[in-house]
C-alpha cells in the first residue's frame, strides 16, 4: 500500500528542514494540491528523494505554455526557463503513473478574476472530459484537484466554490481517494468527506495517506 505525503496552500515549516527525511523517509511519493511556492515543493522532493505530482493552484503561474523535448523546455516555441517544480510531474488534465498509482490531475479554481489557472464551469468541464477521455476506460488510484467538488468540502463564497464538473470525473474514473486544496481550515477540523467509494481529501498543510 503506498504511503503518500500530501501538500498544498499552506507552507508547513517543519517540512522545510533537513529533518524532514526523518520523519517522512518511509512515503513513497509526494501529491502537492497547488499554491505553494515551486522552491518549496523541489525542497520536498529533493530532500525526500521521491517522485513528486502536482496540479497548479489559482495563485501558481501559468505553465501552460511550457513543453519539454530533447531534455530542454520550450515556451511558445521557444527555449525557456521553467518556472515550476525542477523534476517534478505536472498532472494537470493528465492521467499519469508514478510509484505504482495512476493519478488523474485537474488543476486550477473557478473563475472570479483575471488571474491564472482559473475556469469557468464550462471551461473545466471541457478540461474534465479530455482528462476523463485520456484515462481510456481505465479507473484512477488518485484525483489530484486544487479545487473540490460542488457541494463537497467548498464554501459558498465565489473564489472557493467548487466545480459540480468533478462529480462525473469521479463517477467515471472511480478514484480511490480525491485530494484537493484551496479550502483554508484556518484552524478548525476538516473532516474527510464521501462521494460514492472514493475518499475526500481537504490537504491544505500536509496530511499523510495510504492508499489501497
Amino acid at each position: 500500500m503506498p504511503k503518500l505525503l500530501t501538500v498544498s496552500d499552506e507552507i508547513v515549516e517543519s517540512l522545510w528542514t533537513e529533518r524532514v527525511a526523518e520523519r517522512f523517509g518511509s512515503v513513497d511519493l509526494v501529491l502537492a494540491a497547488g499554491d505553494l511556492p515551486f522552491d518549496y515543493l523541489d525542497f520536498l522532493a529533493s530532500a525526500l528523494d521521491r517522485p513528486l505530482v502536482f496540479v497548479p493552484g489559482n495563485h501558481d503561474a501559468d505553465l501552460s505554455a511550457y513543453s519539454r523535448r530533447r531534455g530542454m523546455w520550450f515556451a511558445s516555441g521557444f527555449p525557456a526557463r521553467y518556472p515550476g517544480p525542477r523534476g517534478a510531474v505536472n498532472a494537470d488534465g493528465r492521467v499519469v503513473e508514478v510509484a505504482g498509482l495512476r493519478i488523474a490531475g485537474l488543476g486550477g479554481s473557478i473563475r472570479y478574476n483575471e488571474g491564472p489557472n482559473q475556469w469557468t464551469e464550462r471551461q473545466q468541464s471541457r478540461r474534465a472530459a479530455r482528462l476523463v477521455r485520456a484515462a481510456r476506460g481505465r479507473p484512477v488510484d488518485v484525483l489530484l484537484t486544487h479545487s473540490p467538488p460542488l457541494g463537497v468540502g467548498d464554501r459558498d463564497d465565489p473564489p472557493h466554490r467548487g466545480f459540480a464538473c468533478l462529480h462525473t470525473v469521479v463517477e467515471r474514473l472511480r478514484p480511490s481517494v480525491l485530494v484537493h486544496g484551496h479550502i483554508h481550515p484556518y484552524g478548525q477540523p476538516v473532516p474527510d468527506r464521501s462521494m460514492g467509494e472514493t475518499r475526500v481529501l481537504n490537504t491544505v498543510g500536509y496530511r499523510i495517506l495510504d492508499v489501497p
